[in-house]
Parts: C-alpha cells; structure tokens; sequence
C-alpha cells in the first residue's frame, strides 16, 4: 500500500499545467483516522502557482500546514502535524471534491479523506 500511495504521489508531483478547474479555495473536510473512526474540519488550499499551492487544515482538533501540486486529476500534499511528517494523495472528481487516501511516516495503513469545495 505505501508503495502505491508513494506512486501516485510522484504522479501529482510531475510539473504540467494543471487541468480546468481552479484548486483554490476552502473545503470542508470529511475524513476516517487509522482506525476507522471519524473526523471532520476544514480545509484552505492557497494557490502559489498555476500548479503549486500551499494547504492549511483544522480537523478534529488539530492543525496541520502542507505544500500541494495538481497534475490533471491527482492532488498531493506533504504536511506536518506537530512533529509528525505525512503525504495525503487525493483525486479531483468532477464536481471539484477531493477524494484521498493519507497516511504518516512510520506509521502502518493508511486513513480517507474526502474534501468538498464550499
């Protein structure tokens, strides 16, 4: 698994203009831990290029802050969440949400998140 959430991120990290839609803007979050549990928030993908951007969420009480890239329909993100270090993988839909898988170095399994443009 970790092998394919590394592929797909590389995937996002090519450098190619992205696809149609602007990825800017704020989204609700919808998302399940590890251990299958539930947690919501919000979500602010901040453009810095025309396929770069920075990414800030407030979920289940936390905070974390990341740098993204959009190739096409794949869209990744490095965080940090406290001293922790993660990458989340998502897929745009046609409606302009989000649908990803996460997870944190060193750690085993992965968590979903689901982001929906608000």
């Amino acid at each position: 698994m970790r092998k394919l959430v590394l592929s797909l991120a590389l995937l996002g990290l090519v450098s190619v203009p992205a696809a149609g839609q602007s990825i800017g803007g704020t989204y609700t979050v919808a998302g399940t831990n590890f251990d299958g549990s539930a947690y919501g928030g919000e979500a602010t993908v901040t453009l810095t290029s025309e396929t770069t951007c920075t990414i800030h969420w407030e979920t289940g009480g936390s905070s974390s802050d990341g740098i993204c890239m959009r190739n096409d329909d794949a869209f990744s993100a490095g965080y940090v969440m406290g001293k922790a270090v993660g990458l989340v993988v998502y897929k745009v839909q046609e409606d302009g949400s989000l649908h990803g898988l996460w997870t944190i170095a060193g750690k085993d399994g992965n968590g979903t998140e689901i982001l929906t443009p608000q």
